[in-house]
């Protein structure tokens, strides 16, 4: 199937390079990396029951998440045809939608919007798209871990341009939506002797008028 993108950063991780990162991506070193990270960065979020991740590849931050809440609903977004179909065995494929994330529709929320690892590869573009999506898919909160940078810059990635973006994506989320406010966040190092975890920064935020 031939399914035409709006830009060529979609198109770059739902072809070959995005099947080859699959194969990268799974591992039991990144599985427990992702428990220590979740562990931290949800430490304050109360009770949860569901969440929606953005961009989820084949399922490590899932797998994670199933361990820390026994029982939680799971739902994913994936571009990727070789990615999205392992999704379908950890979540269900009623669970699972397999396209862009700017095509998603939102027809239910969850109590937990996700997305990590993601938001650096979006076209700057249409990072207010992505925003509005995860803003709009939660009832309560979210949950952005990304590469972080005070100002927007566009850094090589594996050979290409224009296929990793950093910035300050939570500060901008948050100026978009005045109702949320920042809960926790912080780093994960890539030198970490027991979890490292590439450089991430983390932003739990919550939409305050939701729950006062």
């Amino acid at each position: 199937m031939v399914e035409k993108f709006n830009t060529p950063q979609e198109e770059f991780w739902a072809g070959e390079f995005g099947s080859e990162y699959v194969g990268r991506n799974d591992s039991a070193h990144i599985l427990a990396s992702n428990l220590s990270l979740f562990a931290k960065a949800l430490k304050h979020a109360g009770v949860f029951t569901s969440c929606l991740e953005f961009g989820a590849n084949i399922g490590m931050n899932i797998k994670a998440l199933q361990l820390l809440y026994p029982g939680i609903h799971l739902k994913a977004v994936e571009i990727n045809h070789d990615a999205a179909k392992q999704l379908t065995h950890l979540v269900g494929e009623s669970n699972v939608f397999e396209g862009s994330i700017f095509e998603y529709p939102i027809a239910s929320t969850v109590d937990l919007s996700l997305i990590k690892g993601v938001l650096i590869h979006i076209n700057p573009d249409m990072l207010p798209t992505v925003y509005e999506k995860l803003y709009r898919a939660s009832n309560r909160l979210i949950l952005v871990c990304e590469y972080y940078n005070s100002t927007p810059t566009s850094i090589p990635y594996r050979g290409y341009s224009d296929r990793l973006f950093k910035r300050d994506f939570a500060g901008e989320i948050l100026d978009k939506y005045p109702d949320l406010k920042l809960v926790d966040y912080g780093f994960s190092y890539h030198r970490d002797p027991a979890f490292p975890q590439g450089d991430i920064t983390w932003f739990l935020m919550e939409k305050h008028s939701e729950r006062n």
